[in-house]
């Protein structure tokens, strides 16, 4: 089986393909945000979440993750052209995620790194993200993901993360792609024939909250739920019912990648600095790197 085999990554028993040679890292400028803090409880991040900034200029991204007035920030940025600014120490809490949770982490800042893209999101019509800015963002990842020993399925969206407050990255976002390369999971699922006696909104739930999801047990939260798993794992379908194509895609996510506490690493990646997992809730609206027209102001 060759390395451009997409079976590797996209659906099957494959496992996610080895990192073998490491690309050049990303040129990366230094910009200091001062919105930031010592991680809680966690002495070494173990997911990285991925956003867009919602905003029409990265310069303005910028200004916002970097204003102390605004308590947002980032680890990095990653602009259209593929710029890369490092705005906090990966060693430090950026304020990015806000209220989220994936599994039982609920302080997703203090267990996690992260990347804001530069792209208008929603009020921009939503461009897709350019190649060069993909490119720098596949280096930055595996210099991040070798460094911490990060395993694929804990690279995540913000809508992964925040279900139905948070739609970012969207659904032209490359996650098939960042598979392929090793750096996500997905799969090429299709549905079965013939068809599950349950309903796709049963599977879904089931193996959603194996997965890692977690959202609000209302009629409307599972609605956010079925729209973030389409977004992530069958963005063609972002908006429609939900599908037992979707469902047997999140089921094998879900054999394949339970979620857990961060505390199992990858085998590819050298030993890394680890500490015992805890869990500790943020306070409401701590830290949300969503710097668009619908940000919130969030508080540290």
């Amino acid at each position: 089986m060759t390395d451009d085999d997409p079976s590797r990554q996209a659906g099957g028993d494959a496992p996610p393909r080895p990192l073998r040679r490491a690309p050049a890292p990303p040129e990366i400028v230094e910009l200091a945000s001062p919105n930031h803090g010592p991680r809680k409880g966690v002495a070494a991040p173990n997911m990285i979440v991925i956003h867009y900034t919602n905003m029409s200029s990265a310069a303005l991204a910028l200004a916002r993750l970097c204003n102390p007035a605004a308590e947002v920030s980032a680890h990095y940025l990653i602009d259209e052209t593929g710029g890369t600014f490092r705005l906090v120490s990966e060693m430090r809490r950026a304020w990015h995620a806000g209220v989220s949770a994936w599994g039982p982490v609920e302080d997703v800042n203090s267990h996690s790194i992260g990347i804001e893209l530069a792209n208008p999101g929603p009020e921009g019509g939503l461009p897709p993200f350019p190649e060069a800015q993909i490119e720098a963002l596949e280096r930055l990842l595996f210099a991040i993901r070798l460094r911490w020993a990060i395993p694929p399925a804990r690279v995540l969206g913000h809508s992964d993360v925040a279900v139905g407050r948070k739609i970012d990255p969207g659904e032209k976002f490359p996650w098939r792609r960042l598979a392929r390369a090793g750096h996500a999971v997905w799969s090429d699922a299709e549905a079965p024939d013939p068809l599950p006696f349950l309903p796709p909104e049963t599977l879904l739930g089931v193996h959603g909250l194996k997965l890692g999801y977690r959202w609000q047990e209302t009629a409307e939260g599972f609605a956010d739920l079925v729209r973030a798993l389409q977004m992530r794992f069958a963005p063609d379908e972002t908006g429609a019912p939900a599908s037992h194509r979707l469902a047997a895609r999140v089921a094998e996510m879900a054999e394949r990648h339970p979620v857990d506490a961060g505390q199992r690493r990858s085998s590819y990646a050298p030993p890394s600095p680890s500490g015992r997992v805890h869990v500790s809730a943020p306070r409401p609206g701590e830290g949300d790197a969503d710097l668009g027209p619908d940000f919130d102001l969030d508080t540290e």
